[in-house]
């Protein structure tokens, strides 16, 4: 197992951080408790990472990490603090967008550190990602992002094959982890403007 860098570890705290927000903002639109808020945000930050870490065999990381609990916690007070009008309609998309790409190039990285394959390392950027708001979304009564034809999921999945590849050609983490989350917030960022959807199944 190779170790992680320092950078990779922020941009895991980062992203905890924004998905926190993107659960209490779910919270938020529902008028509910400071406790609801706390939940949501917590959920969401560390589901992922938590399914992830329990395939890969890795120790789960928020039960050894006091700042990531910390992290979500004080986003959902600091969420609840504040007035609604502070926050557009679209502030969970957006938050949930710069969440996406960076859980899902620190999702890879962490599954390729701890020797999983290069595919399947992918695929664990993937769940990282997606499987936190996923959960937020069933907890909130949200149609899950699963079942809607917007670019969420496709945007993770480049953001961690990408990764993947510029690591497995020899680039620095350093250059393929930020151009990594760039281009997947990209798409997710034009899937949320102009509306891009995958084409759904026809007889």
């Amino acid at each position: 197992m190779t170790a992680l860098s320092p950078l990779l570890g922020w941009a895991d705290l980062f992203g905890i951080a924004v998905f926190a927000a993107s659960g209490a903002l779910a919270a938020a639109r529902r008028e509910q408790t400071l406790v609801t808020f706390a939940f949501f945000s917590l959920v969401t930050g560390v589901g992922g990472g938590t399914v992830r870490d329990l395939l890969i065999d890795a120790p789960v990381f928020w039960v050894r990490d006091g700042r990531v609990a910390a992290a979500c916690l004080s986003t959902a007070l600091l969420i609840w603090l504040t007035p609604q009008r502070w926050w557009s309609e679209r502030a969970l998309d957006w938050f949930d967008a710069v969440g996406l790409a960076a859980y899902a190039v620190f999702g890879a990285a962490k599954a390729l550190a701890f020797g999983v394959p290069p595919v399947v390392a992918v695929l664990m950027g993937v769940i990282t990602a997606c499987v936190g708001g996923i959960i937020r979304d069933v907890l909130a009564g949200e149609p899950s992002i699963l079942l809607r034809p917007e670019l969420y999921v496709t945007a993770a999945a480049l953001a961690s094959a990408l990764f993947v590849l510029l690591t497995w050609l020899g680039a620095p983490a350093a250059i393929a982890a930020p151009l990594a989350a760039l281009l997947g917030f990209g798409l997710r960022a034009l899937a949320i403007v102009r509306g891009l959807k995958l084409p759904a199944y026809r007889r």
